[in-house]
């Protein structure tokens, strides 16, 4: 009887016990999102890909996963922080050009005069960046954004820019790669000005981020070799730019990405449009303006109209911030 009773019961416990280890994974999984329709889309996705009895399946050597930046996995607002870094860097070398005094838009950074500096257009903002982003090397450029990322903050957020990414997509970045995915950041913004510290805040190398760039030429200074960054640009990583960097740089086409704007509008349909295997499409909508930023379609930074109506058209997953995410910061954790 005992040899019965022990045969009985110790399987009943192994599963009493699977079934509460797997309800508790289960309430783990992505821990800062609420349980509703975003969170249930993506695990449903990672789970469907991942099972290697499912049709679905996909090797991992195909589990590629991008991810737009800028409003996506930080804040974007008031303006981008790249733009950001490029005025505290004019106001630095500043003392070096008495000519900005008086040049614009220049002149508009240092009397802080954003409006005119907005009024400056395309080439204006094109000058400000060339003017605090080229003339150095990629070694020097590198320490002096690090150098800025430590000491710099939100001007109305009053944190470090780094402490300004999204808890929420950082949970959802690591249970991406503990699924076997590879994933990379494509962004409109710098590569260079990127690269230096994305695997310490996201866990993304710096070999797996496409960016915007610059011109760099190869000379030797003193003997050493250097890479000299010139004041032209050479790529625009955004809009229709996004799937020809993905192509040039990561040479497979992604089966998951995550955008929030129209600039992430064609590496969205790239991702998806016409495909025979399952894709999953996502897009972080900012409703939240207590805890964040509220904007779409009436925003200069992060405009978000004609991807949303496809999104709607084609299924793609849609967060809300105010409904989805339980908190928006790593901080709000402390």
């Amino acid at each position: 009887m005992r040899h019965v009773l022990y045969r009985g019961v110790i399987p009943w416990l192994v599963c009493i016990t699977f079934a509460a280890a797997t309800s508790s994974f289960a309430q783990n999984l992505l821990p800062s999102w609420n349980d509703g329709e975003a969170k249930k889309a993506i695990t449903s996705f990672v789970t469907t890909v991942t099972d290697a009895s499912s049709p679905d399946y996909v090797p991992p050597s195909e589990r590629i996963a991008v991810f737009d930046n800028d409003g996506t996995l930080w804040t974007e607002r008031p303006v981008y922080f790249q733009l950001l870094f490029a005025i505290d860097r004019v106001k630095e070398l500043a003392d070096k050009h008495p000519e900005w005094q008086t040049q614009q838009p220049f002149k508009a950074v240092l009397e802080n005069d954003m409006e005119t500096l907005a009024g400056s257009g395309e080439k204006g903002l094109m000058e400000l960046l060339m003017a605090s982003h080229a003339y150095m090397t990629t070694e020097e450029f590198t320490q002096i954004v690090k150098k800025w990322l430590s000491s710099a903050t939100h001007p109305t957020l009053h944190r470090p820019y780094t402490e300004l990414v999204f808890q929420p997509m950082l949970e959802l970045l690591n249970y991406l790669r503990a699924n076997g995915f590879k994933t990379f950041i494509v962004s409109g913004g710098g590569i260079e000005f990127m690269r230096p510290w994305t695997e310490k805040v996201y866990g993304i190398p710096p070999e797996q981020v496409v960016g915007s760039s610059i011109v760099t030429k190869f000379e030797l200074q003193d003997g050493k070799p250097v890479l000299v960054r010139e004041p032209k640009i050479n790529f625009i990583d955004d809009k229709d730019g996004k799937p020809i960097c993905i192509n040039q740089y990561i040479g497979r086409r992604p089966i998951f990405a995550f955008g929030n704007s129209d600039g992430d509008l064609q590496m969205l349909q790239w991702t998806t449009l016409n495909q025979t295997s399952k894709r999953f499409a996502g897009i972080v909508h900012h409703t939240d303006g207590d805890r964040e930023f509220a904007y779409d379609k009436d925003s200069h930074i992060g405009r978000l109209d004609k991807a949303l109506a496809e999104g709607a058209a084609h299924g793609w997953t849609v967060v809300d911030m105010k409904k989805d995410w339980k908190v928006i910061y790593p901080f709000e954790l402390q």
